[in-house]
């Protein structure tokens, strides 16, 4: 469920499962448009780079901010090739397993 609120006068969306915020991870995927011409069929198989940001968020607009300033912070950011365009993608974050203490 998606809910929108107003804050400074702009409209921010958090994402709410079931009455809790759900944490959402930036995939950071770099594509080249030799290979995907459309970004929109960019994705996890078929990115050049695919780099999972190491925080997790509860607003999509932090998640996809925070992404491009990972990237900028990377080599691979740094140096991008003339036909390599940046996609970011705020994704469910799925615990797998169980935390280790």
């Amino acid at each position: 469920m998606n809910v929108a609120a107003s804050a400074g006068g702009r409209r921010v969306a958090a994402v709410l499962l079931e009455g809790v915020a759900a944490m959402l991870t930036a995939l950071v995927l770099v594509c080249s448009l030799a290979v995907t011409p459309d970004l929109r069929s960019c994705d996890r198989n078929n990115a050049v780079h695919v780099m999972q940001v190491p925080e997790e968020f509860t607003m999509p607009a932090m998640c996809a901010m925070r992404g491009q300033a990972f990237l900028a912070e990377t080599s691979i950011g740094q140096e991008l090739a003339n036909d390599e365009r940046v996609k970011i993608m705020c994704v469910r974050h799925v615990t797998v397993g169980r935390r280790v203490t």
